[in-house]
């Protein structure tokens, strides 16, 4: 990159960083945005709050999914019946309360931030569209955590996850440190790294996206969920005022607005993509990791933990239609050998009588 286009990157960057201290959101706290979204997904603009653990729900109602609790929250209209978007990808961005996003649709408090996971938009879409294949990926590299289902299996297999192969990616060729402005962010310090890393895992995914346009096309929606923690790493080591976090926080504003446009691109313009920012969480999240060539197992028989099988939300429904029409067909079966039990030949069988008749004309 030129020096003049350096220039130019920065001064964006220190533009983006006001726009930010001076509320470009206009919400102010933690907060959802809701950087791209098709047209039939209507989102209201307002200041209705949001509670964290019903981001799952929210997610789920956007790709077209029913949820065990009505939402009834203002800033989603329902729209199209028969129309889904493609892809759902949500970005939870730990250690700032709101990014300067100079286009979004909407924006809204955040209220009770508590951990949440996608894991029952996930294990929808699996369970709906398991003969499609759909892509589910769930990744954190700071805890290199990772939750991969579908054809991203075979689409992100060399996606780096752990932080040794990201910074490692990091010194290859299509690095994003020849074409970011670093500024007062250096190469060597780990919480420096660890932001760098989560900002190559945005570009790598991109430009996988864009390797395999054919997911794009297909009939099952996708699903993305991405959690990133390099400001708070940076906010607890350098503090809040300082020069690393104000151009690490301009950098990610930057970087998302470039990545929710270029996901919503390759959707056709059929992609949600939402943005959760919060300082920090009520509780820790704890999760089990996965390989990133695990399939999935909907019962394990053989496992010598003895666990059970995986629940599954139409057990429900099942079980209830297969009880009561054993139920039925029970009572009709006593029903009817009550009847024959009790019936007279001579007056309740057709056949009996036109016998009995025709031998008495003879």
């Amino acid at each position: 990159m030129s020096p003049t286009s350096c220039r130019r990157m920065e001064a964006v960057l220190s533009v983006a960083f006001a726009l930010c201290c001076l509320t470009s959101t206009g919400v102010h706290g933690d907060s959802l945005t809701v950087l791209q979204a098709p047209e039939f997904v209507s989102f209201q603009k307002g200041d209705w709050p949001v509670s964290g653990e019903k981001i799952p729900d929210l997610v789920a109602v956007t790709m077209g999914f029913s949820v065990k609790e009505d939402l009834s929250w203002p800033g989603l209209r329902s729209g199209p019946l028969f129309q889904r978007p493609r892809a759902n990808v949500l970005v939870v961005v730990r250690g700032v309360e709101s990014l300067a996003l100079p286009q979004s649709v909407a924006s809204y408090p955040l209220e009770n931030p508590v951990p949440f996971t996608l894991d029952s938009v996930a294990e929808t879409v699996h369970s709906l569209f398991a003969e499609d294949t759909p892509v589910v990926l769930q990744l954190a590299p700071s805890e290199e955590r990772l939750y991969m289902l579908g054809k991203a299996n075979a689409v992100f297999e060399d996606l780096p996850v752990t932080l040794q192969q990201i910074r490692a990616r990091l010194s290859q060729d299509g690095s994003v440190l020849a074409s970011l402005p670093l500024n007062s962010l250096s190469r060597n310090a780990e919480a420096d790294l660890l932001f760098l890393s989560e900002v190559q895992v945005l570009h790598d995914i991109t430009a996988l996206l864009q390797r395999h346009r054919h997911l794009a096309k297909d009939h099952s929606p996708d699903l993305y969920s991405l959690e990133l923690s390099g400001l708070e790493e940076l906010s607890r080591l350098y503090g809040q005022d300082s020069p690393q976090y104000r151009d690490a926080t301009a950098i990610l504003a930057s970087v998302l607005q470039k990545f929710g446009e270029d996901v919503y691109g390759l959707y056709g313009n059929s992609a949600v993509v939402e943005i959760v920012t919060v300082k920090t969480f009520e509780a820790p999240l704890t999760r089990k990791s996965r390989s990133i060539l695990e399939s999935k197992q909907i019962s394990n028989p053989g496992s010598p933990y003895n666990l059970a099988y995986k629940y599954n939300f139409h057990y429900a429904v099942v079980f209830n239609i297969v009880l009561w029409l054993m139920i039925a067909l029970a009572l009709a079966v006593i029903a009817v050998a009550y009847n024959l039990w009790n019936m007279d030949p001579g007056y309740d069988s057709i056949i009996y009588r036109m016998t009995n008749q025709k031998i008495r004309m003879d």
